[in-house]
């Protein structure tokens, strides 16, 4: 397999898919807190091609491409099986486009600030807010780490720079960009529309966006709420477009209640 992967614990599956030039870890860091303490799922975290430790593949160039090689890894590592996905940012958007070919396996699903329009001048996006700030921090941070954080973080304190700069930045500067950038320019965008024929997902869904999150916004994803009748939908205050390092303990326990939900 051209792609890398990690499996944690034993169970029913769930199928983790990171952000846009990140990892992994990024999945992990925030989820695995959550499922430490519970036990009877199988978390499968995934690299997508040409981030982490995934390769960059000739057969991929665009989002309908990349959506193809997730669900050929899906069917040969838990073949016919029923499985949750998990999607974060452009995660999230490949996540929406699992069900649309594997509806009678995808029994729960969970978006955080996920990608609903990918074309950036057609979001509907807020103002660019910074809430909270540690000016001695920042001032002691290189300059392009700085902006990289300040172009961001909603909150930019202490322990968020270290969450961004370790599941963030770091990851991103290990990326295929030339890669990344031509499927940006070939299609970003699937060529289908996943709400086209077909019905309303039926089953538990949690959809978290940040009130401040800039990069992808909150309101395209309220578009979505008669397509999810048994979704939980939360809007965070004081949560950017990495709502899960800012908001850490509420995003924990909607995970929780989703969890229980299912």
């Amino acid at each position: 397999m051209s792609i890398n992967y990690k499996v944690v614990g034993e169970g029913y599956p769930i199928v983790m898919l990171h952000g846009w030039s990140l990892d992994h870890q990024v999945m992990l860091n925030c989820l695995e807190p959550v499922f430490k303490k519970r036990s009877g799922w199988k978390r499968i975290y995934i690299d997508l091609p040409g981030m982490g430790g995934s390769k960059s593949l000739e057969t991929i160039q665009n989002s309908d491409d990349m959506l193809k090689a997730i669900l050929e890894f899906i069917d040969q590592i838990i073949p016919n099986e029923p499985f949750l996905v998990c999607g974060y940012s452009y995660g999230g958007y490949i996540a929406r486009g699992i069900p649309y070919f594997r509806s009678n396996l995808v029994h729960g699903m969970m978006l955080f600030a996920p990608g609903i329009v990918l074309d950036n001048d057609k979001r509907d996006l807020p103002e660019q807010q910074i809430l909270k700030k540690d000016t001695n921090l920042i001032s002691r941070l290189p300059s392009e780490d700085a902006a990289e954080f300040e172009s961001m973080a909603v909150i930019q304190g202490k322990s968020e720079w270290k969450r961004f700069r370790e599941e963030i930045l770091i990851p991103s500067g290990k990326a295929d960009s030339d890669f990344l950038d031509h499927i940006r320019q070939n299609g970003y965008g699937f060529t289908f529309d996943v709400d086209d024929q077909t019905p309303p997902f039926e089953h538990p869904a949690l959809i978290i966006t940040g009130r401040q999150d800039h990069i992808v916004g909150f309101k395209d994803a309220l578009q979505l709420i008669d397509k999810f009748p048994r979704a939980t939908f939360a809007i965070m205050d004081m949560a950017g477009h990495n709502l899960q390092i800012e908001q850490p303990d509420m995003f924990e326990t909607l995970v929780n209640n989703w969890l229980d939900r299912l």
